[in-house]
């Protein structure tokens, strides 16, 4: 899921540097002295759920709990996808530094869908749930196989996006326990976030 430094082309990934540095700014400017912990909280959840992978169909895949970050943190979860990389990057050398722009935009952007799944009206929460934890995945998955396939990698990395729907499928499975768990234990942790 982690794009390393390298891949993509360095115009390419200057650019989601901007960008990503932009949104992670513009996002991250209203967030109040009461959600420090939670966003806190969220991104050390992100940052531990991507460090443990899983053998999967020949390559190795891990969960991402981007759909789960955009149903508690709204916005904000764009932020926390950001620190969560920039740790990652520096202390284990998980993706790239040059590459975390890219990586946060593609991941950033998974759990900002989920956030807007999550506040869509009439649908039952449990539905919701599952969308959002499954979008926040794979979105980025498909992103990420599309920017290979722009810059010459060839349409076989797609299979990349197959293998992350699986993922996605148990990202569904978990998000939806987890706002079960937390509408009996803590409802307004599930309030819909601007």
């Amino acid at each position: 899921m982690h794009i390393a430094d390298g891949i993509l082309p360095v115009p390419v990934a200057a650019a989601a540097n901007v960008a990503a540095l932009g949104a992670a700014s513009l996002l991250g400017r209203r967030i109040g002295t009461a959600e420090i912990p939670k966003t806190g909280l969220l991104a050390s959840a992100l940052f531990l759920a991507s460090l443990l992978h899983f053998p999967f169909a020949g390559t190795s895949i891990h969960l991402g709990l981007f759909g789960l970050a955009g149903v508690l943190l709204g916005r904000t979860a764009f932020p926390a996808v950001f620190i969560a990389l920039v740790l990652q990057a520096l202390l284990f050398q998980h993706g790239g530094l040059f590459a975390i722009g890219l990586n946060t935009v593609n991941m950033g952007l998974g759990a900002l869908v989920a956030a807007l799944i999550w506040r869509t009206p009439g649908l039952p929460e449990a539905a919701r749930a599952f969308a959002a934890g499954f979008a926040g995945i794979l979105v980025p998955a498909v992103l990420m196989s599309f920017e290979f396939m722009l810059v010459g990698y060839g349409q076989r990395v797609l299979f990349l996006a197959g293998v992350y729907s699986a993922v996605a499928i148990l990202e569904g499975a978990l998000t939806v326990s987890a706002v079960v768990f937390l509408r009996k234990t803590e409802p307004s942790l599930l309030e819909t976030r601007t």
